[in-house]
Protein backbone atom coordinates (compact mmCIF):
# COMPACT_ATOMS: atom_id res chain seq x y z
CA UNK A 1 0.00 0.00 0.00
CA UNK A 2 1.52 3.69 -0.93
CA UNK A 3 1.50 5.78 1.46
CA UNK A 4 -0.73 8.06 0.25
CA UNK A 5 -3.19 5.03 0.08
CA UNK A 6 -2.05 4.41 4.02
CA UNK A 7 -2.70 7.88 4.98
CA UNK A 8 -6.39 8.23 3.59
CA UNK A 9 -7.22 4.59 4.87
CA UNK A 10 -6.08 6.21 8.35
CA UNK A 11 -8.29 9.25 7.58
CA UNK A 12 -11.19 6.84 6.82
CA UNK A 13 -11.10 4.91 10.29
CA UNK A 14 -10.50 8.15 12.05
CA UNK A 15 -14.07 9.37 10.58
CA UNK A 16 -16.04 6.23 11.24
CA UNK A 17 -14.62 5.35 14.74
CA UNK A 18 -13.63 8.63 15.72
CA UNK A 19 -10.15 7.72 17.16
CA UNK A 20 -6.84 5.86 16.11
CA UNK A 21 -5.46 3.42 17.87
CA UNK A 22 -1.52 2.67 16.71
CA UNK A 23 -1.31 -0.67 17.54
CA UNK A 24 -4.24 -1.92 15.51
CA UNK A 25 -3.62 0.12 13.08
CA UNK A 26 -0.29 -1.36 12.37
CA UNK A 27 -2.14 -5.32 12.58
CA UNK A 28 -4.55 -4.30 10.01
CA UNK A 29 -2.38 -2.82 7.80
CA UNK A 30 0.89 -5.14 8.15
CA UNK A 31 3.26 -1.87 8.88
CA UNK A 32 5.41 -1.45 12.10
CA UNK A 33 3.93 1.06 14.76
CA UNK A 34 6.29 3.25 13.84
CA UNK A 35 5.21 3.83 10.02
CA UNK A 36 1.68 4.58 11.59
CA UNK A 37 3.15 7.39 14.47
CA UNK A 38 5.00 8.65 11.26
CA UNK A 39 2.02 8.69 9.37
CA UNK A 40 -0.12 10.40 12.04
CA UNK A 41 2.84 13.20 12.28
CA UNK A 42 2.25 13.81 9.44
CA UNK A 43 -1.21 14.53 8.89
CA UNK A 44 -1.21 16.18 12.63
CA UNK A 45 1.28 18.89 10.64
CA UNK A 46 -1.52 19.24 8.35
CA UNK A 47 -4.00 19.69 10.93
CA UNK A 48 -6.21 16.74 9.44
CA UNK A 49 -6.18 14.84 13.04
CA UNK A 50 -5.15 15.54 16.35
CA UNK A 51 -2.01 12.93 18.06
CA UNK A 52 -2.23 11.65 21.28
CA UNK A 53 -1.00 8.79 23.68
CA UNK A 54 -1.21 5.54 21.46
CA UNK A 55 -3.23 6.63 18.37
CA UNK A 56 -5.10 10.21 17.24
CA UNK A 57 -8.52 11.35 17.83
CA UNK A 58 -10.46 14.71 15.54
CA UNK A 59 -8.92 17.67 14.90
CA UNK A 60 -10.89 20.77 16.19
CA UNK A 61 -11.85 22.87 13.34
CA UNK A 62 -12.13 25.60 15.53
CA UNK A 63 -8.71 26.17 16.20
CA UNK A 64 -9.07 28.04 13.01
CA UNK A 65 -8.15 32.07 13.50
CA UNK A 66 -10.88 34.15 15.09
CA UNK A 67 -12.53 36.03 11.76
CA UNK A 68 -13.07 32.21 10.07
CA UNK A 69 -14.36 30.97 13.26
CA UNK A 70 -17.24 33.47 13.35
CA UNK A 71 -18.70 31.60 10.08
CA UNK A 72 -18.31 28.39 11.47
CA UNK A 73 -21.78 26.54 13.08
CA UNK A 74 -23.59 30.50 13.37
CA UNK A 75 -26.53 28.93 14.05
CA UNK A 76 -25.35 26.20 16.73
CA UNK A 77 -23.46 29.47 18.36
CA UNK A 78 -27.11 31.78 18.58
CA UNK A 79 -28.95 28.84 19.93
CA UNK A 80 -26.02 27.83 22.26
CA UNK A 81 -26.04 31.52 23.28
CA UNK A 82 -29.49 32.20 23.95
CA UNK A 83 -29.31 28.77 26.12
CA UNK A 84 -26.79 30.01 28.08
CA UNK A 85 -28.10 33.01 28.66
CA UNK A 86 -31.35 31.41 30.29
CA UNK A 87 -29.07 30.23 32.81
CA UNK A 88 -28.05 33.92 33.95
CA UNK A 89 -29.68 34.73 37.33
CA UNK A 90 -29.97 38.27 38.78
CA UNK A 91 -27.55 38.88 41.08
CA UNK A 92 -24.80 36.51 39.96
CA UNK A 93 -21.37 37.64 39.48
CA UNK A 94 -20.66 35.25 36.03
CA UNK A 95 -17.00 34.63 34.01
CA UNK A 96 -17.64 34.67 30.55
CA UNK A 97 -14.75 33.66 27.97
CA UNK A 98 -13.74 35.14 24.82
CA UNK A 99 -14.75 33.57 21.67
CA UNK A 100 -17.84 33.52 19.06
CA UNK A 101 -20.11 31.50 21.39
CA UNK A 102 -19.77 33.80 24.52
CA UNK A 103 -20.42 36.67 22.11
CA UNK A 104 -23.58 35.33 21.50
CA UNK A 105 -24.59 34.69 25.25
CA UNK A 106 -23.63 38.28 25.94
CA UNK A 107 -25.96 39.44 23.33
CA UNK A 108 -28.70 37.29 24.03
CA UNK A 109 -28.85 38.44 27.65
CA UNK A 110 -31.24 40.70 29.09
CA UNK A 111 -30.81 44.38 28.64
CA UNK A 112 -32.12 45.28 32.21
CA UNK A 113 -30.42 42.05 33.39
CA UNK A 114 -28.72 43.07 37.08
CA UNK A 115 -25.80 41.01 36.94
CA UNK A 116 -21.82 41.40 37.28
CA UNK A 117 -20.34 39.80 34.00
CA UNK A 118 -16.34 39.53 34.74
CA UNK A 119 -14.06 38.93 31.32
CA UNK A 120 -10.85 38.93 30.15
CA UNK A 121 -11.94 39.57 26.65
CA UNK A 122 -12.36 43.49 25.55
CA UNK A 123 -14.78 41.89 22.74
CA UNK A 124 -17.20 40.81 25.06
CA UNK A 125 -17.29 43.49 27.11
CA UNK A 126 -17.94 45.99 24.44
CA UNK A 127 -20.74 43.78 23.61
CA UNK A 128 -22.27 44.60 26.51
CA UNK A 129 -21.88 48.57 26.39
CA UNK A 130 -25.74 48.82 25.88
CA UNK A 131 -26.87 46.85 28.86
CA UNK A 132 -27.10 49.34 31.48
CA UNK A 133 -27.51 47.15 34.80
CA UNK A 134 -25.19 44.88 33.86
CA UNK A 135 -21.59 45.84 35.68
CA UNK A 136 -18.75 44.64 34.09
CA UNK A 137 -15.47 43.76 35.52
CA UNK A 138 -12.49 43.29 32.76
CA UNK A 139 -9.68 41.05 33.46
CA UNK A 140 -5.84 42.54 32.65
CA UNK A 141 -3.25 40.77 30.57
CA UNK A 142 -1.41 40.73 27.09
CA UNK A 143 -3.82 40.41 24.19
CA UNK A 144 -4.09 37.01 23.06
CA UNK A 145 -4.60 37.86 19.49
CA UNK A 146 -6.07 34.44 17.95
CA UNK A 147 -8.84 34.67 20.44
CA UNK A 148 -9.15 38.39 21.11
CA UNK A 149 -8.59 37.74 25.24
CA UNK A 150 -6.14 38.46 27.65
CA UNK A 151 -3.70 35.89 28.62
CA UNK A 152 -0.72 36.43 30.82
CA UNK A 153 0.51 36.89 34.83
CA UNK A 154 -2.07 39.89 35.03
CA UNK A 155 -4.63 38.06 34.08
CA UNK A 156 -3.89 34.73 36.61
CA UNK A 157 -3.78 37.50 39.40
CA UNK A 158 -6.49 39.56 38.65
CA UNK A 159 -8.90 36.04 38.54
CA UNK A 160 -7.62 35.03 42.00
CA UNK A 161 -9.32 37.56 43.43
CA UNK A 162 -12.88 36.81 42.28
CA UNK A 163 -15.17 34.10 43.32
CA UNK A 164 -17.99 33.85 40.66
CA UNK A 165 -20.84 31.66 40.78
CA UNK A 166 -20.91 30.19 37.09
CA UNK A 167 -17.77 30.28 34.39
CA UNK A 168 -19.38 30.13 30.91
CA UNK A 169 -16.47 28.52 28.84
CA UNK A 170 -15.80 28.66 25.58
CA UNK A 171 -13.81 25.76 24.35
CA UNK A 172 -12.47 23.96 20.71
CA UNK A 173 -12.34 20.87 21.79
CA UNK A 174 -14.74 18.27 24.13
CA UNK A 175 -13.81 14.54 24.10
CA UNK A 176 -14.93 11.87 26.91
CA UNK A 177 -11.74 10.65 27.84
CA UNK A 178 -9.59 13.78 26.73
CA UNK A 179 -11.59 16.31 28.51
CA UNK A 180 -11.59 19.81 27.39
CA UNK A 181 -8.68 21.59 25.35
CA UNK A 182 -7.70 24.27 23.57
CA UNK A 183 -5.31 25.35 20.91
CA UNK A 184 -2.81 27.90 23.17
CA UNK A 185 -0.85 26.82 26.18
CA UNK A 186 -1.48 30.49 27.98
CA UNK A 187 -5.22 30.33 26.92
CA UNK A 188 -5.36 26.82 28.63
CA UNK A 189 -3.98 28.16 32.18
CA UNK A 190 -6.41 31.24 31.68
CA UNK A 191 -9.27 28.79 31.54
CA UNK A 192 -8.37 26.97 33.78
CA UNK A 193 -7.59 29.19 36.61
CA UNK A 194 -11.42 30.38 35.97
CA UNK A 195 -12.75 26.83 35.68
CA UNK A 196 -11.22 26.53 39.43
CA UNK A 197 -12.30 30.48 40.78
CA UNK A 198 -16.50 29.65 39.73
CA UNK A 199 -18.33 27.74 41.75
CA UNK A 200 -19.54 25.65 38.79
CA UNK A 201 -18.34 25.51 35.25
CA UNK A 202 -20.32 25.25 32.18
CA UNK A 203 -19.56 24.91 28.91
CA UNK A 204 -20.42 25.99 25.48
CA UNK A 205 -19.73 23.49 22.31
CA UNK A 206 -20.91 23.90 19.44
CA UNK A 207 -21.21 20.93 16.99
CA UNK A 208 -17.77 20.71 15.49
CA UNK A 209 -16.16 20.35 18.83
CA UNK A 210 -17.91 17.79 20.49
CA UNK A 211 -15.07 14.53 19.77
CA UNK A 212 -11.78 16.27 19.53
CA UNK A 213 -8.87 17.21 20.38
CA UNK A 214 -6.45 19.83 20.64
CA UNK A 215 -2.98 20.61 21.91
CA UNK A 216 -3.21 22.11 25.34
CA UNK A 217 -5.89 20.31 27.96
CA UNK A 218 -7.01 22.51 30.39
CA UNK A 219 -9.53 20.34 32.90
CA UNK A 220 -11.02 17.04 32.75
CA UNK A 221 -14.40 16.62 32.33
CA UNK A 222 -14.90 15.85 36.51
CA UNK A 223 -14.38 19.51 37.08
CA UNK A 224 -17.42 21.25 34.92
CA UNK A 225 -21.25 20.86 36.12
CA UNK A 226 -22.67 20.87 32.37
CA UNK A 227 -22.78 21.55 29.52
CA UNK A 228 -24.67 23.71 26.19
CA UNK A 229 -24.64 21.97 22.95
CA UNK A 230 -27.29 21.90 19.94
CA UNK A 231 -30.56 20.28 20.28
CA UNK A 232 -29.39 18.11 17.24
CA UNK A 233 -26.60 16.76 18.50
CA UNK A 234 -26.99 12.63 18.01
CA UNK A 235 -27.75 10.79 21.56
CA UNK A 236 -24.98 8.42 20.56
CA UNK A 237 -22.38 11.64 21.30
CA UNK A 238 -24.05 12.66 23.91
CA UNK A 239 -24.41 9.37 26.00
CA UNK A 240 -20.68 9.35 27.39
CA UNK A 241 -21.39 13.18 28.85
CA UNK A 242 -24.92 12.23 30.27
CA UNK A 243 -23.58 9.09 31.83
CA UNK A 244 -20.55 11.07 33.58
CA UNK A 245 -23.68 12.65 35.43
CA UNK A 246 -23.11 16.09 33.14
CA UNK A 247 -26.40 18.56 33.04
CA UNK A 248 -26.86 18.85 29.62
CA UNK A 249 -28.94 21.73 27.95
CA UNK A 250 -29.86 21.41 24.43
CA UNK A 251 -29.96 24.74 22.60
CA UNK A 252 -33.31 24.17 19.92
CA UNK A 253 -32.77 27.35 16.96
Amino acid sequence: MLTSQRKQYLMDVLQRDGQIVATKMSAELGVSEDTVRRDLRELAKEGLLQRVHGGALPASPALADFATRHAIATDDKAAIGRAAAALVQPGQVVFVDGGTTCAQLVRALPRRLGATVVTHSPSIAMELMDHPDIDVIMLGGRLFRHSAVGVGAATLEAIARIRADTYFMGVTSVHPESGLSTGDYEEACIKRALCHAAAETIVLASSEKLATASPYRIVGLAEISGMVVPAATGEEVLRPYREMGIALTLAAH
